[in-house]
């Protein structure tokens, strides 16, 4: 089973809306870098339980983005941001703003 990085992101958003075994199983997985084997060693299950649960997670996960979008949102304001970035006059005001912005998605 390759790992989809991008699980990554979702999971940094998402994680408070997650079980603890699903965090922690994924936290392992993506984070740790840890097999599925080593999951399973570390929790005494079996890997296959290990995969059963990182894909429910990861459907999970995919769930909570399709209903809230947050990850689509960042990604689209980010791009916004550095458009206006190259629109701007430079000066003090506007470099203000756009980093105000930043700020803004960043928390």
């Amino acid at each position: 089973m390759a790992k989809d990085l991008g699980y990554t992101i979702l999971f940094d958003i998402y994680a408070p809306l997650l079980t603890d075994k699903m965090r922690d199983t994924l936290d392992l997985y993506y984070n740790e870098d840890l097999s599925l084997a080593e999951i399973a060693e570390a929790s005494g299950t079996s890997r296959q339980a290990v995969m059963n649960c990182v894909r429910s997670c990861e459907k999970r996960l995919n769930e909570l983005e399709d209903q809230f979008g947050i990850r689509e949102k960042t990604q689209k304001a980010d791009e916004l941001i550095e458009l206006l970035g190259k629109h701007t006059d430079g000066s003090d005001e506007a470099k203000r703003l756009i980093e105000e912005l930043r700020n803004i998605i960043d928390n």
